[in-house]
């Protein structure tokens, strides 16, 4: 679930104090860096054949969110301690402070905690200073990680997501393996079936046929029965979470950047005149088919408009409409179906995501026994259970998405399988990594709310560009 709706200012604040840190260098390229010596590694210690009960009698402490994969590896530790005599502790904190926490004890150089949840971008704020242990030794390590962990498994594209060499503008998938992906979000359309069969429509294939569709819901549900209806949901508030669910996955449809880069400077793209003319097109939209308090609108009142039949539609993560659409979640349970969404100009399903990661602390005194708790968290065995019997969704790992079992827990939710598969293979962090990137999307969010309240959009994102110019240049 994602629920990172809250303007990072504090976490903002408090992670600047990296920028004096020294930087790691790169190391490597492909899964988990490459076949060289790790150079200096804790994994290097590690020797012999593989033994999950190499680490017996030890505590690992863990710092986590809270949401529903937390409650399935919680559920599940049990298994992790009786498969490696390893204790875990932890302590789980709301989001809307979460990442203050984890900023505050990664900071401090404590290493109050082994292991933790973060998102992939996170790893572009956490990475530079050196406070995230390069998980690529201990991948590569046959003596500490076992075969069934399969590294092959992963949907390359989320491994990848984890992967950078430190580098702003440096492409993801080469240098460190900074965490490991654990579960993720893509973001596609979802709707409510009821409304579209009373109204006679079809979900949208072009972002012009959206903007139409979500025209037609506002104007006509409210007569076909759905009282105070409006056509579609998306986000809207001050915050770097309004930019990358829906409106960075159509941007990207749309072939647009954030960032050109060139000899390792990044320049802002937001105002290019294909960016303003997508940017009109989205407020323009919002405007004409989305909710009147748009400018307050976070992940939770998305998907709640969507289970209270308030919205036709939602352009946001898949999960926002799951919590909505199964069995007994909110009145439109039963009637929400899944969509890729519109197709860019040349029919790209491009598509933005978001990865709750586990990583380590480069700071641990127990690495060895962290990522033997790493492994088995992401591991096919505690995730497979997880997707099945908890809300684990969607799965980070090949086998899990292609479980009968799982296809069968999902398949009464129309389309979220075929939708799932249709995109899977598009999707991907369509940022340009950078360490500013909160600062960077907070600020186009207030551009974007400055825009859809009828300020021009080719003035305000030159204001924008140039802003963001003196900041990542």
């Amino acid at each position: 679930m994602d629920t990172h709706v809250h303007d990072r200012r504090r976490f903002l604040a408090l992670a600047a104090g990296a920028a004096a840190a020294p930087l790691l260098t790169a190391c490597g390229s492909g899964f988990g860096g490459n076949d060289s010596k790790s150079d200096g590694s804790a994994a290097d210690d590690i020797t012999g054949s593989f033994d999950w009960k190499r680490e017996k009698g030890t505590t690992v402490k863990a710092l986590l969110n809270k949401h529903p994969y937390t409650d399935a590896l919680i559920a599940d530790l049990k298994s992790f301690t009786e498969k490696t005599g390893i204790k875990v502790e932890y302590d789980v904190f709301p989001e809307d402070n979460y990442f203050d926490k984890l900023t505050v004890d990664l900071s401090s150089g404590r290493a109050s905690y082994d292991v933790f949840m973060l998102g992939a971008y996170m790893v572009w704020q956490y990475g530079p200073p050196n406070w995230l242990e390069d998980l690529g030794p201990w991948m590569r390590n046959s003596a500490a990680t076992g075969s069934e962990w399969d590294q092959g498994d992963f949907f390359p594209n989320l491994l990848q997501a984890d992967q950078w060499s430190l580098k702003a503008g440096a492409p993801l998938g080469r240098g460190g393996q900074y965490a490991l992906p654990w579960g993720w979000e893509t973001n596609v359309v979802a709707y409510n079936t009821e409304v579209f069969t009373k109204l006679g429509v079809k979900p949208a294939e072009s972002f012009d046929e959206l903007t139409e569709l979500a025209e037609t819901i506002k104007r006509k549900a409210p007569g076909a029965g759905f009282d105070g209806m409006y056509g579609i949901a998306v986000r809207g508030s001050r915050s770097w979470a309004t930019i990358h669910p829906g409106f960075m996955t159509m941007y990207a449809r749309n072939g647009l950047k954030d960032f050109t880069v060139d000899g390792g400077k990044l320049t802002p793209a937001m105002n290019s005149p294909e960016a303003v003319a997508f940017t009109e097109d989205w407020a323009r939209m919002v405007k004409r088919g989305g909710p009147p308090s748009w400018t307050s609108y976070t992940w939770y009142q998305c998907s709640s408009d969507l289970g209270a039949k308030k919205a036709g539609m939602l352009f946001d993560a898949d999960t926002a409409a799951y919590f909505q659409a199964v069995k007994g979640a909110s009145p439109a349970s039963g009637k929400i179906a899944f969509h890729p969404g519109p197709k860019g100009p040349d029919g790209s399903l491009a598509t933005n995501m978001w990865i709750w990661s586990l990583g380590m602390n480069a700071k641990s005194k127990k690495k060895s026994a962290s990522w033997l708790f790493l492994q088995w968290a992401t591991g096919k065995e505690h995730l497979r259970k997880s997707a099945i019997t908890h809300n684990h969704i969607d799965p980070v790992r090949k086998s899990v998405a292609d479980d009968a079992a799982y296809k069968d827990k999902m398949r009464h939710l129309p389309g979220f399988l075929e939708t799932f598969e249709t995109v899977v293979d598009q999707t991907k962090i369509q940022f340009t990594p950078q360490a500013q990137f909160f600062d960077a999307t907070t600020s186009w969010a207030a551009a974007l709310q400055e825009i859809y309240g009828g300020q021009g959009a080719k003035s305000v994102l030159d204001g924008l560009a140039d802003d963001l110019a003196d900041k990542v240049g």
